[in-house]
Parts: C-alpha cells; structure tokens; sequence
C-alpha cells in the first residue's frame, strides 16, 4: 500500500471553522485541543497519541475532526480509518456523522454482500471522509485491495476500544493483535489509539502492539475523577433492601436514572418491585438484549425525552448504555456487582455529563458474587467444547455462499448435549462459545442479528486450553478487584490508584 499524502501545513483558523460548521461546536475542551494539536501537527510537530478519556468525555471528536481537517487540506485527501470492536456503536457514529453531511460509512460483516461491494468501491475511489470497519476486516482481501488503492492513502488510523488489544484488558480481541504489523503495512499512518479504561500495563501492551512508545505514542488523558458523581458501595441483605436505595434515591434526585442488574431475570422481578414502591409520578422501564427491537426503540425513546419533570427509572443489563448521549442522568445503581472496575466505571460514567450532582451506588451481596463467578465460566468456554463447536461448523456451513448457512445456537445445540455443554441458563455457554469463535476469527456475525457465519478453519494453536485457563483466572482476578472496591473507604481513591491516572 502507498504512503499517505505529506504533511500540509494547516491553519488553526480553519480547524476552527471545521468545527463550528461541520459539527456545530464554538470550542474544543482543553484534552480534544491537545489531542487534536498533537495529530494535526498546529503547535508542534505532528505525531501519534494514546488518549484515555472516560465515557462521555468526547473521543470521538479527537479522531473526527482532524479527519475532516485531512480531508479539506491535503491532495490527494485519503481516509482516515477507525477500527473498532462495536458494530452497533461504529454504526451509530457512522449516522450521526451522515446526519451532518459528513462523507462516512461502516462495512463489517452485518452490511450485505451487496452494499458491502458497493461500500468498498466508493472507498476505492477516495469517496469517504471516515470509513469504519471492525479489526477482524483487515483479513478481508477485498477490504485491503480497497484501502490500497485510495487516493492519498490512510491519512489517520484511529484504534477505538484499544484495551482490546491487551490480555490484561478486560475484552481482548486476537485480531487487534495485527494491527501493529497492517500499521506499518499502510505506511504506518499517524495513529491515535482511545480507551476509556486501561491500567498502566494496558497502555504499555498497546503502545508495544503499535511499535511505539512513550516518546512517540505520548498519553493524554484527564484525570478520571469526576467531582460530581457520588460514589457509594453498600452491602444489602435482601431485595428490598435493593429496592429501598433504588426509589430512595429516585426520590432525592428525581430525573432519570439507570439501574443495572447482572440477569435478565432478576431485572425483570426487581422492576415490578421498585414500580410498586415508586414515588407517584415515576415511570419504571426495563431494558435488555432480549427486547423485541420495536420495543427497545421505544424504551429508548422513552429513557432519552424523560428528565426531572418526566422521571424515568430504567432497569437495565449492560446491553443499555453504549453509545447513549444523554447528559442529565442523575443516577447510576449497581442492583448486582459488575464483573470488572473497567466495567463498573463505563458504567458509572454515564452518570451527570451535565455536571450537576448524580448518585452511584454500588449494592453488595455475597450471593451476587456467585452470579459473576458463573458468567466467568461462561465467558471462557472450554477447549473442548470451541473445538466441538468448530468442527460442527464446518460440516454444517463451510463453504456456504454469502448470506446462506447462517447459523445461531440453536442450530449446534444438539451437537453439544450429553457432552457437558448444555447446562445452565439456557445453555449460554453455547451462545458464548460463538461469541469467543467470533472473537477469535473463525466466525463471523451475519446480517441477522444473532445469526454467525463460517469464516475460516482455526489452528489448534489459536485455541490453547491454557490460554483459556489464564484469561479465566485474569477475570477471577478482576472481579475480586470489585470486591475490593465495595469495600474501600474511599471509592473515587480505589479507582484512581486502579488506573494510575491522577
């Protein structure tokens, strides 16, 4: 692939119009400022950024707007390439940027064949402003054919969700693994990599993915306190315990707040519960992967246009929240424990983007550790049983034309009974095990929602008993950190000094 454009000199007069006019915002906050000034090169020569900010804080614009600064400024413009793990939320920014007349698009696997081939010439042609696509993408032949032959090249590679790239990360993603070797591949691009959650070893692994360091790959991020949301951790004893913090602080606060519980459930019977025992005036809603999606946008409808005079208390698992924009949340209250800190502060980070007073708590009781302790072991399915499912796979679909031998778990369930797999809830494991087969590349998710699609046969060596017996323990580890948490006396400290950001 060819080099991207020189660098051009750019006036900061014209970042500024950029901004106004194309995202409608008079000024940058002093962390974008920096941010921007370090990829764009306005006080110093340009160079490449890790930037961990927390949710709400406003990364998004620190790629974006340099993007269309590329893109006014050099000739040829180029792409700037966000990769990123989150199809709902990459498809998100992706509408939103439309919405503005920005020239952005998405292409992952959920985009039809058809719109995907359509996709990838406008990008070949030099087309887009943005392009997003998932790491798992940079595999794809016909993907790279087309980055290589835009005009100008990747004038910006921005690694969204970069924790992803480290096992001591909370969500590792094998193929972020790559990234480092395509960088250089591409010519290796200026480079900002956004999280808004990794300890001191997290930014170490991603910047040694990158071949970079500290010199080159400075950090930037503010300190993550926020002043404004109280923190609280409380050990309760029985559910109305829950529901008495629950509608106590509903009734203190008022507005909108969130309640997050880690089982479908016992979302649902909690719900009913706190609406019995509502402040009059107070809707309870309800939110989860599940929902018909008719009914998730119109609870989400709901969350967004509720605020004090409106108020609004939504039980929710932690499929609600990514991507949500609503600055005025008052509350946040943990039902059950998370299963990280790296969780429990995205989660928390919803709260009071407006600036004004809002609640955490964090409820604790033993019996929800073991919730966590089981989700854990389903989140690290066996050898055994990836290596049973794969094979099932590739019987049953390899080879399938694009968008036919689509499958979901209930399609490989019977491969797995009576082998110890399908237990539990539901048998989640199963499910489970697709999402890791995802993770790991041999799969793939499809148009459908639910539904995945063979993508290739893995190597014995990408599916390592002892690899799954390690990340077990990390998350084992990870959560006692939660347990931890609920016991300090100082929340806002504990975090602190578990990110090593002042």
């Amino acid at each position: 692939m060819h080099n991207p454009s020189p660098e051009p000199f750019i006036d900061p007069n014209q970042v500024n119009e950029i901004l106004n006019s194309r995202f409608g915002h008079p000024s940058l906050r002093p962390i974008q400022r920096n941010v921007v000034s370090r990829l764009l090169g306005l006080d110093t020569p340009a160079g490449d950024a890790l930037l961990v900010l927390p949710t709400g804080g406003g990364k998004s614009l620190c790629f974006q707007l340099p993007a269309l600064v590329h893109a006014a400024t050099r000739t040829p413009p180029g792409v700037t390439l966000v990769l990123s793990p989150l199809i709902a939320l990459m498809e998100d920014q992706v509408s939103a940027l439309t919405k503005r007349g920005i020239k952005a698009a998405c292409i992952n696997s959920t985009v039809g064949r058809k719109k995907r081939e359509e996709r990838q010439a406008k990008l070949a042609r030099g087309a887009y402003e943005l392009i997003y696509a998932t790491p798992e993408r940079l595999d794809k032949p016909e993907f790279r054919e087309a980055l290589d032959k835009v005009p100008g090249g990747v004038n910006l590679l921005a690694i969204d969700e970069a924790h992803c790239i480290s096992k001591w990360g909370h969500d590792l993603r094998p193929a972020y693994a790559r990234v480092g070797d395509f960088r250089r591949e591409i010519g290796s691009p200026r480079t900002i990599a956004l999280t808004a959650t990794a300890t001191a070893r997290v930014r170490d692994d991603i910047r040694d993915v990158l071949g970079l360091d500290q010199s080159r790959m400075p950090l930037f991020a503010t300190g993550i306190d926020r002043p404004n949301l109280e923190l609280d951790a409380e050990e309760v004893w029985s559910d109305m315990d829950v529901v008495d913090r629950v509608n106590q602080t509903s009734r203190e606060l008022g507005g909108t707040g969130i309640v997050y519980f880690a089982l479908i459930k016992d979302l649902e019977r909690f719900a009913a519960d706190i609406q019995r025992a509502a402040h009059p005036g107070t809707d309870v809603a309800i939110y989860h992967g599940r929902l018909d999606p008719r009914e998730k946008k119109r609870v989400y409808a709901r969350f967004i246009e509720s605020g004090r005079s409106d108020p609004l208390i939504l039980c929710a698992t932690n499929a609600f929240g990514m991507g949500v924009d609503k600055p005025d949340i008052r509350s946040v209250i943990h039902a059950q424990i998370p299963g990280s800190i790296e969780a429990y502060w995205q989660e928390v980070g919803r709260a009071g983007r407006d600036g004004d007073p809002s609640r955490c708590l964090m409820c604790y009781r033993q019996e929800d550790l073991a919730i966590q302790q089981q989700f854990i072991e389903w989140q690290n399915p066996s050898a055994d049983l990836l290596v049973q499912l794969m094979s099932a796979i590739e019987a049953r679909y390899a080879g399938g034309a694009d968008g036919h031998g689509t499958f979901d778990a209930d399609d490989l369930r019977l491969d797995v009974v009576g082998k110890g797999h399908a237990h539990g809830r539901g048998g989640g494991v199963i499910e489970q095990g697709l999402i890791t087969l995802g993770k790991l590349g041999g799969i793939e998710p499809a148009e459908t929602t639910g539904r995945w699609r063979y993508v290739r046969t893995l190597d014995d060596a990408e599916i390592d008993p002892a690899d799954i017996e390690d990340k077990k323990k990390r998350d084992l580890m990870r959560l006692l950190d939660v347990v931890k948490l609920t016991k300090a006396g100082d929340i806002r400290r504990a975090v602190l000094e578990y990110f090593e950001l002042s």
